[in-house]
């Protein structure tokens, strides 16, 4: 029987204030990614009201006048007059920032939403927005616009009280429209393969549960609709879909311990790099925090003792470490808790330490007795099997980077010749640009502002990391000279403290060559540098395909549709010079075009979903030849920003 949900179990913490004036306070960024937040919260709304048993189902639709909506089958907003407001809930929830069902833990066991400020800033964020409750076998409607109050344009204004509009319907839940507000945001056109991404995350997420989207943007709209009812062990093989397993099934275990509850999904694979996805109440910490740490605590602890009761190690030998069992190793983590601590508004990191102690009883408790059963043996020595390559490979490269310190180690690998460095001493302001060929490295080198900018030329195409274990990476020469250059370390020892260049500029020719450079070079930098690219530190160069030009008027053309408006420009006796490559520019070009702070495009790689980020990088750079053929049919696109930008 479900628990009743009033007026007064809406909590009010304080009114709704600024949210226009400072949107990127409540959203991050009025970027095509606060755009898709205020999408996000209102979905995780709903998803809190479903992953609380309230419901079963969530449907998103896209609509051609721009405008987005959420409906989900729960209990409905609470319709009834808050005590201390006197005005519905519906209005509360919509009008008050922090206000919301989630602050005790009477109606959620767990919640994504935790801050409470989802429904208001979303609504504060828009043209106008309208919800409607079915609930009492009745429907309840209320809308609110932006409108202009004493000079001053003001968000999430109501329209009218919270109306019962006398329709009769048997349906149950919450439906939500809202038009995104275009003098607020750079664009308000929602992403399709964006949501897709997040919708079939939240799908393995919550087990059973169905969540759809349909575009109608389009004379045909699209559907598609995600339910899994293997939950994260569909979310493991998903993963691990472009490689060979150890063993055939994930292995999957679950448990409570002192109100925290763990789902945890995991199966090694042939890969050299390891993948732990967590999340927290369906929030992903990409960060990882303590119950990341539990887990591998936990994991060390149970393989350890699984390899001296079969054996595998002896009296005299010492315990694996923790990096030795985490080689090929693909996980996904969920937990589910309250009283959630977050470090930072990015929600990225947990920092709940009895999630720590919670995670690590769970997990021995469990791992421990799935090994107990002489099936799970041969998982066991697979592991075991994995984990001790891992130990010598790991072994053999200490050893040769202590014999690499003696002679001249990988941080202050020979740089004569190679590097053309800049001479400003602030890492914050200066730039390194990783340059594809000698040629086109003469011509940065020429080109650079010398006080900030820097030129490391590639001589040949670097190593594809995606294949190779660490020690193979490491003896690749031009793998060397970018960590050296870069002077952050690589791996556990990066520190993006110690960067020496706060922009990493990768420029390359538009054409395969150049594609395959960028995607060898973001697979390194994904694989044992995330940091530079979390953080954001990785951009690619956009140097242009054309050059229009008549007498002395120049213009230059990034793709064939800027090539059509610069012929336009331009006007009749126009001629076009067609880049093949960086090195048919002259110094003078290139810097206008591609480097000058105050004229280039730069497109800042950032990684929105890792789990999707993860896919990506082994369906392009792995060995599944049919996926990758399939990925590139389905997806090609050559509108150059969205082919290079990673998301």
């Amino acid at each position: 029987m479900a628990r009743d949900y009033k007026a007064e179990d809406i909590r009010v913490l304080e009114g709704l204030d600024a949210v226009r004036l400072r949107p990127g306070m409540y959203i991050g960024t009025t970027g095509i990614k606060g755009l898709h937040h205020i999408l996000w919260e209102i979905v995780d709304n709903s998803i809190d009201e479903v992953a609380n048993g309230y419901g079963d189902t969530i449907e998103i639709k896209l609509y051609e006048d721009g405008t987005a909506s959420v409906e989900d089958n729960g209990r409905g907003i609470p319709v009834d007059i808050h005590p201390k407001l006197n005005v519905s809930a519906v209005e509360v929830v919509f009008t008050q920032l922090h206000a919301g069902g989630k602050f005790d833990n009477e109606n959620y066991a767990h919640s994504g939403g935790l801050h409470g400020v989802g429904a208001s800033v979303t609504n504060a964020l828009s043209r106008n927005l309208t919800v409607e409750v079915y609930k009492n076998g009745t429907t309840y409607r209320m809308e609110f616009e932006s409108k202009e109050v004493n000079g001053e344009v003001k968000g999430g204004v109501p329209k009218y009280h919270l109306i019962d509009t006398g329709a009769k319907t048997k349906k149950h839940g919450t439906f939500i429209r809202f038009m995104p507000d275009d003098r607020i945001f750079e664009s308000i056109n929602f992403n399709l393969d964006t949501i897709t991404k997040r919708i079939r995350e939240l799908a393995f997420l919550n087990k059973g549960i169905i969540i759809a989207v349909t575009d109608m943007r389009n004379e045909n709209p699209i559907r598609r609709e995600y339910r899994y009812e293997g939950g994260i062990m569909d979310f493991v093989r998903y993963l691990n879909e472009t490689r060979t397993p150890c063993f055939a099934e994930p292995v999957y275990l679950s448990g409570e311990h002192n109100g925290i509850f763990a789902e945890l999904s995991f199966q090694y694979t042939d890969a050299y790099t390891d993948n732990v996805f967590s999340y927290v109440n369906n929030i992903p910490t990409t960060e990882g925090g303590t119950h990341e740490t539990g887990f591998k605590t936990a994991l060390t602890k149970v393989m350890n003792d699984f390899a001296r009761k079969n054996n595998i190690l002896k009296e005299k030998d010492e315990n694996l470490k923790g990096d030795d069992y985490l080689e090929g190793l693909t996980a996904v983590l969920s937990v589910k808790m309250k009283n959630v601590q977050f470090e930072g508004q990015t929600k990225t990191k947990l920092g709940n330490p009895d999630a720590k102690t919670a995670i690590e009883h769970i997990v021995h408790e469990h791992l421990s007795k799935f090994f107990e059963s002489p099936k799970s043996k041969s998982v066991g020595d697979a592991i075991m099997k994995k984990a001790v390559m891992a130990a010598k490979v790991r072994e053999d490269a200490r050893k040769a980077k202590e014999l690499s310190r003696q002679k001249n180690s990988i941080e202050n690998f020979n740089l004569v010749g190679k590097l053309s460095n800049c001479s400003g001493k602030k890492p914050e302001l200066n730039e390194l640009f990783i340059v594809e060929g000698d040629s086109a490295g003469g011509t940065a080198k020429q080109a650079r502002n010398r006080a900030f900018q820097a030129i490391l030329p590639l001589r040949g195409k670097p190593l594809n990391a995606e294949k190779k274990r660490i020690d193979q990476v490491l003896s690749n020469e031009e793998i060397r000279t970018i960590i050296s250059a870069l002077g952050a370390g690589i791996t556990d020892d990066f520190n993006v403290d110690d960067l020496k260049y706060h922009k990493v500029i990768i420029l390359s020719d538009a054409d395969q060559d150049g594609a395959h450079i960028r995607a060898i070079l973001l697979t390194f930098f994904f694989r044992y540098m995330k940091d530079l690219i979390t953080n954001g530190h990785v951009y690619i160069g956009m140097p242009p395909l054309y050059k229009v030009y008549k007498k002395d008027h120049v213009v230059y053309a990034y793709d064939d549709n800027e090539l059509e408006k610069a012929k336009q420009e331009i006007g009749k006796g126009f001629e076009i010079q067609r880049y093949k490559g960086l090195g048919e520019m002259n110094a003078e070009q290139l810097w206008d075009t591609t480097m000058n702070p105050a004229g280039r495009t730069l497109i800042q790689v950032s990684i929105e979903d890792a789990a999707e980020a993860e896919k990506l990088v082994s369906v392009l750079m792995g060995d599944a030849i049919e996926l990758r053929k399939k990925y590139i049919i389905e997806n090609a696109n050559f509108n150059r920003e969205d082919s290079f930008k990673v998301n």
